[in-house]
C-alpha cells in the first residue's frame, strides 16, 4: 500500500473511527469495483488534504460544511457532521454555517443542508439536532 493511502487511512481513523478506516482498507485491498475511488480518496482527500498543517482539523470542517452546502452535496454532508462533531464542532455551531451559507449559496441549499444535518444529529441522538 502506497504511504500516502496509509496516512490517508490513518487520518480517516482519526475522524470516522477505526471500523470504518478498516472498511475502507478492506475496499482497496479487495480490489473490486469502487477501490480505486477508495484509494484515491484516501491518497489524495485525506492523505493530502486533510492531513496538511495549514489549518486545524475544525477549520477544515468548516470549510468542508459550506462547500458540501454550496455543492447541495447531501448525502457527504451528513458524513461530515459527524466528522464535524469528532473535530469539535457543536450542533449549534454546524446550524450556524447552515445560516451562514444561505447568505452565499443560497437558502434552498443551505435549507436542504440544514434538513441533512438534522438527519444525521438525529441518527447520532442528537434529538432534532440539539
Amino acid at each position: 500500500m502506497k504511504e500516502a493511502t496509509e496516512q490517508g487511512l490513518a487520518v480517516y481513523e482519526q475522524l470516522r473511527g477505526t471500523e470504518r478506516a478498516n472498511r475502507m482498507k478492506a475496499t482497496i485491498d479487495d480490489a473490486t469495483f469502487g477501490a480505486s475511488m477508495t484509494e484515491l480518496s484516501m491518497d489524495f482527500v485525506f492523505g493530502s488534504v486533510w492531513a496538511r498543517e495549514g489549518l486545524d482539523q475544525r477549520a477544515r470542517s468548516l470549510v468542508t460544511l459550506g462547500i458540501l452546502i454550496a455543492l447541495r452535496q447531501r448525502n457527504e454532508l451528513k458524513n461530515h457532521v459527524e466528522i464535524a462533531l469528532t473535530n469539535g464542532l457543536t450542533a449549534d455551531e454546524i446550524e450556524e454555517v447552515m445560516i451562514q451559507a444561505s447568505a452565499y449559496a443560497g437558502f434552498p441549499a443551505a435549507r436542504d443542508a440544514s434538513n441533512a444535518a438534522a438527519e444525521a444529529l438525529e441518527t447520532l441522538g442528537f434529538g432534532r439536532g440539539k
